[in-house]
């Protein structure tokens, strides 16, 4: 199970808007260029401030890079602006945006820089693994445990966590660990299921 299965719905919501933004010359690629930067500013912002209440921010960006991640691909797919550039930028901006979403949580008690990395370098690897399927000409895969729509749901909550009480319980320090086997699964099911598929 995976966020993720929840999308055709999501976009179907945002079909009226995209239209409206396909006819007022708005690309895929702006979109995709704009959402990955608003993530890095937000990271820095989050990294250099070091006050909990901007973690507020935190789960309100994530729906709506989620929103900008689904309309770009439906402008790409619906409004012909398919391109190879377009392809690499989806790809390389998520990886980007997500570490700079993901690292400044390393700074909020109890978690940690090691943790972090370790989550951010398997966050990443599940994408190599979802999109080498698609680059040996079978389908890209998005699927669970935690892929990126679960992954923003999980820090959204940590973000509206830290911001309204400052700080995280020291349980909560085993979620690090607990992320990175999920990550781990989610890497075993993906490649997994690319093999079947092939």
């Amino acid at each position: 199970m995976s966020v993720y299965q929840l999308k055709s719905r999501f976009q179907a919501i945002l079909r009226p808007l995209v239209n409206r933004l396909a006819a007022a010359g708005v690309t895929a690629n702006q979109v995709t260029l704009a959402a990955a930067a608003i993530s890095i500013m937000l990271g820095a912002v989050l990294s250099l401030r070091q006050d909990a209440r901007w973690f507020v921010l935190v789960p309100i960006w994530f729906f709506l890079r989620m929103a900008l991640n689904a309309i770009d691909g439906m402008l790409a797919r619906e409004h012909g602006q398919k391109s190879l550039l377009g392809a690499y930028l989806n790809e390389m901006t998520d990886v980007v945006s997500d570490a700079a979403l993901y690292l400044p949580f390393a700074l909020v008690a109890p978690f940690s820089l090691g943790w972090m990395a370790a989550i951010v370098f398997l966050a990443t690897m599940t994408e190599f693994a979802g999109v080498t399927g698609a680059a040996n000409g079978r389908t890209r895969r998005y699927d669970g445990p935690m892929g990126k729509s679960d992954r923003a749901v999980v820090f959204g909550i940590l973000g509206a966590w830290v911001s309204v009480v400052g700080t995280l319980p020291g349980w909560l320090f085993w979620l690090q660990p607990l992320l990175c086997v999920m990550l781990c699964l989610t890497v075993v099911g993906r490649v997994r299921g690319g093999l079947n598929e092939a």
